[in-house]
C-alpha cells in the first residue's frame, strides 16, 4: 500500500498545484518581483499576417477590420496566406488587393498553418510581424499597443488579450479563458508568458523562429531561451466567438495538445531557460498537460487506498461524486455547477486522449474550422 499512497498523493498534489497552487503563488511572486514593460510610442512598419483555409464566409470582413485600424497606412500591410484553399477566398482577397496596395495574397499549396506563417514571414521586410486569425477582429488601437511592448528592447514577442464575445452562453470556455488571462498576467509581471495566442500577437521581425512546435505554445518559449521577453499586453484586444459547445471546444483542445505533447516529449521545452521561466513551464505547462494521467492515477490510487481509512474512503467519494455531477452536465440537467463540471472533465480527458493521438500519429499540420466560432 506504500507505493499506492505515494501515487495518491503525488497525483493529488500535481493536480492542487497546477490548477491552484501555482497560479496563486505567480500572482504572490508578481507583486514581489514585478518585471514592468516598458511601454512607449512606437511606430515600426508592420505586417499583420493572417492566415485562411477556405475563409470565404469570414476573410472580408477581416481585411476590413484591419484596414480600419487607428496606424500609419504607409507604416501597415495585410498579407493572406492562403494554406490551399478551395474555395472563394483566394478570389476575395485578391479583389482586395487589385483595389487597396496595402493588401497582398501568398497563395500556397496545403501544407499546414505553422508551415503558412513561416513562410510568410518570409515574405515581410518589415521591421514587426503581427499576426491573427481570420475569424478575429482588433480594436482600432490593438496594433499601436501591441507594438508599444516592442519599443523595449528586452522584449520580442507581444500577445495581446482575446476577448470571447459569449463567454455566458453554453460554452464553459469563458470563466476558464478568464482564469487563464489572470494567470498570464502574473507570468508576463514575472518576465515572460509561457503560451501566447494565435488571434493576437506581434514580433519583432529580426527576432522571429521559425519552429516546428507552433505558434501558441513555442513561439514564447523559444523568445526566452534567446534571451528576450514574451510579454502580454491586456490592452491590445482581439475578439472571437467561443466554440459553439462543449464537444466542439473538446476537439480543438485535443488538436492542440497534440501539438503541446509534441513540444514536451520531442521539442526539449525545459531546456535552456533559467531556473524561474523553468519553474513556471513545468508548473503550467508540463503539470497542465499531465493533468489527466494525475486524474487518472488518483482515481486508481484512491480505489487501491479505500480500505485504509475515511480520508482515501472521502476522497475516492468525492471524485465519483464529481463525475456524477460531469455526467448531469453532459445531460444538460440544469444542476448548479455541471455545466462546469462537464466542461473540465471533457478539457482534463482531452489531455490524455491527445496523448494517446500523438505516440500513435504524431501531429497533423492541418488545421480544421472549429464550428460556431465564426
Amino acid at each position: 500500500m506504500l507505493a499506492a499512497k505515494i501515487l495518491f498523493w503525488l497525483s493529488l498534489g500535481g493536480i492542487f498545484w497546477t490548477h491552484a497552487g501555482y497560479p496563486l503563488s505567480a500572482a504572490l511572486l508578481a507583486r514581489l518581483v514585478r518585471r514592468e514593460l516598458g511601454r512607449a510610442p512606437y511606430e515600426p512598419t508592420v505586417t499583420v499576417i493572417v492566415p485562411a483555409h477556405d475563409e470565404e464566409e469570414a476573410i472580408g470582413a477581416r481585411i476590413d477590420n484591419l484596414l480600419a485600424l487607428d496606424y500609419p497606412p504607409e507604416l501597415l500591410e495585410i498579407l493572406v496566406v492562403s494554406d490551399g484553399s478551395t474555395d472563394r477566398t483566394d478570389e476575395i482577397v485578391a479583389a482586395y488587393a487589385a483595389r487597396e496596395p496595402r493588401v497582398r495574397l501568398l497563395a500556397l499549396p496545403r501544407g499546414g498553418k505553422l508551415a503558412a506563417l513561416n513562410t510568410a514571414v518570409g515574405h515581410s521586410d518589415r521591421e514587426v510581424v503581427a499576426f491573427s486569425d481570420a475569424n478575429s477582429r482588433w480594436s482600432s488601437d490593438t496594433l499601436r499597443m501591441l507594438v508599444r511592448g516592442l519599443a523595449d528592447d528586452d522584449v520580442a514577442y507581444v500577445c495581446g488579450k482575446l476577448v470571447l464575445e459569449r463567454p455566458d452562453g453554453g460554452n464553459r470556455e469563458g470563466a476558464y479563458w478568464r482564469y487563464e488571462l489572470w494567470l498570464r498576467e502574473s507570468e508576463s509581471a514575472l518576465g515572460s508568458i509561457t503560451g501566447g495566442n494565435g488571434a493576437v500577437y506581434a514580433v519583432r521581425r529580426a527576432d522571429y523562429v521559425p519552429n516546428p512546435w507552433g505558434q501558441d505554445l513555442g513561439l514564447p518559449v523559444e523568445t526566452v531561451k534567446r534571451r528576450k521577453r514574451a510579454v502580454y499586453d491586456p490592452e491590445a484586444l482581439a475578439f472571437e466567438k467561443p466554440s459553439a459547445t462543449f464537444e466542439d471546444e473538446y476537439r480543438r483542445k485535443v488538436r492542440m495538445f497534440r501539438w503541446a505533447w509534441q513540444h514536451l516529449l520531442n521539442g526539449g521545452l525545459l531546456r535552456g531557460v533559467g531556473p524561474l521561466y523553468g519553474f513556471q513551464l513545468f508548473s503550467h505547462r508540463v503539470l497542465r498537460y499531465a493533468s489527466g494521467l494525475l486524474h487518472v492515477v488518483w482515481l486508481g490510487s484512491s480505489l487501491a487506498l479505500v480500505g485504509e481509512g475515511w480520508l482515501y474512503r472521502g476522497a475516492l467519494a468525492a471524485q465519483l461524486g464529481w463525475l456524477a455531477l460531469a455526467g448531469l452536465g453532459r445531460l444538460r440537467v440544469p444542476v448548479p455547477g455541471a455545466g462546469l463540471a462537464y466542461y473540465y472533465l471533457l478539457v482534463t480527458w482531452a489531455t490524455v486522449a491527445a496523448l494517446a493521438g500523438y505516440l500513435r500519429h504524431g501531429v497533423s499540420p492541418h488545421w480544421e474550422r472549429t464550428e460556431g466560432a465564426r
